[in-house]
Order: structure tokens, then sequence, then C-alpha cells
């Protein structure tokens, strides 16, 4: 069993940064794949970005590609999203997810529960 607390967000304006934070507590952080997914007001929660147990491998949606950049510190069980050049669409919640068997669009095993992004124009 892992608990995940997310914290970094908040409210920036477009060109800005941010970056997020994924702390995990329980057994075998080092273990996980880690990620993060957003919700936007109205619509579904899609993938951001995923980072495999070891941090060797990372895979991001196109919509992210060169703008955010996932990371990892198995010393400190926390994962972390850098967000670069924001924009007002990047607005919504992000969560981090955790998952010892998949990494990509489909983990889904332990979530955190959120925290909020909001990019103004």
């Amino acid at each position: 069993q892992v608990q995940l607390v997310e914290s970094g967000g908040g409210l920036v304006q477009a060109g800005g940064s941010l970056r997020l934070s994924c702390a995990a507590s329980g057994r075998g952080f080092s273990s996980y794949n880690m990620g993060w997914f957003r919700q936007a007001p109205g619509k579904e929660r899609e993938f951001v970005a995923a980072i495999s147990w070891s941090g060797d491998n990372t895979y991001y949606a196109d919509s992210v590609k060169g703008q955010f950049t996932i990371s990892r510190d198995n010393a400190k069980n926390t994962e972390y999203l850098q967000m670069n050049s924001l924009k007002p669409e990047d607005t919504a919640v992000y969560y981090c997810v955790a998952d010892p068997w998949t990494v990509g669009p489909t983990m889904s095993t332990y979530w955190g529960q959120g925290t909020q992004v909001t990019v103004s124009s």
C-alpha cells in the first residue's frame, strides 16, 4: 500500500513555471512506476507523464513533450513534475499515480488527492 500526497500547485501567469511534487509513504516506493495525470473542468482525466521505477524510462503525452519534465528521487520517496512555459490550457487538477506493474497511460493502482494548477492568461 502506498499513500500519495501532491503539492506545489497554485496560480501562475502564462509562460511561468511550477514544480509539482508527490510524496509517497508506505513501503516499496522504489519499486513503483510513477506518473502524473490531469483533469480539466468538464473533461476526462488524461495522462501527462510517467517514469519507470528505476527512473531510466520516461513517457510523455504529446501535448506536454518538451514542456514538462518528470523525475523521481527514490531516496526521498518523491516524484516531481517540472512544468515550464505554462499555458491556460494546462489548467487542471494534477494527480499523482503509482503502479507496480504498468507505466504509461494505463497506470491506475494508487492515486493522490490532486493539486490544482491554474494558469492565467
